[in-house]
């Protein structure tokens, strides 16, 4: 498996953790004004999935619509659980199903605040990978505000956890 490919997988398994972990909140504390921009966890969680969403538009040529990276509404936490996990779904299998020749390909993009962008397809599904993990980390913040101790979501333990499960079969 290439590297991205495992990059790819580990955000979605980082991300069922994590939700799962955050699915034993209530609502409240899901939108308990916070000390960061987003304001609550919900919205944290929520930026993330749209950015998520607007790299993939980016990477498919079409328009994402979004206008704020920091939108006030936000879906309920199931639906937004859902649409994660269909996303980092779809980011496996793209990721997966691209040659070496199609990720070091160039795309272009406008950026949500404004102007334009190039990456190739491999530096955006690390950007996508790495901006997950940089917000997940102020999520779990949060959760430790709550008195709640996040899951383990380190590439190691994903790493470790697979190549057992791998071994088994």
């Amino acid at each position: 498996m290439r590297p991205l490919e495992t990059l790819v997988r580990y955000k979605a398994w980082a991300d069922k953790l994590f939700f799962q972990c955050v699915s034993e909140l209530d609502a409240k504390q899901l939108t308990t004004k916070q000390p960061i921009i987003f304001g609550s966890l919900i919205r944290t969680l929520n930026h993330s999935y749209l950015m998520d969403f607007a790299w993939k538009c980016n990477l498919l040529g079409e328009r994402h619509g979004l206008t704020t990276r920091n939108p006030v509404e936000h879906p309920d936490f199931r639906a937004l659980r859902e649409r994660q996990e269909a996303i980092d779904a779809w980011f496996v299998e793209y990721g997966s199903a691209l040659s070496n020749s199609e990720l070091e390909a160039e795309i272009a993009f406008e950026f949500i605040g404004g102007g334009k962008g190039q990456m190739s397809r491999a530096d955006v599904l690390l950007h996508v990978v790495n901006h997950t993990t940089y917000h997940r980390g102020h999520a779990a913040d949060m959760l430790y505000r709550f008195n709640v101790m996040p899951p383990a979501t380190d590439l190691s333990v994903f790493l470790k956890e697979t190549r057992e499960t791998d071994a088994q079969v």
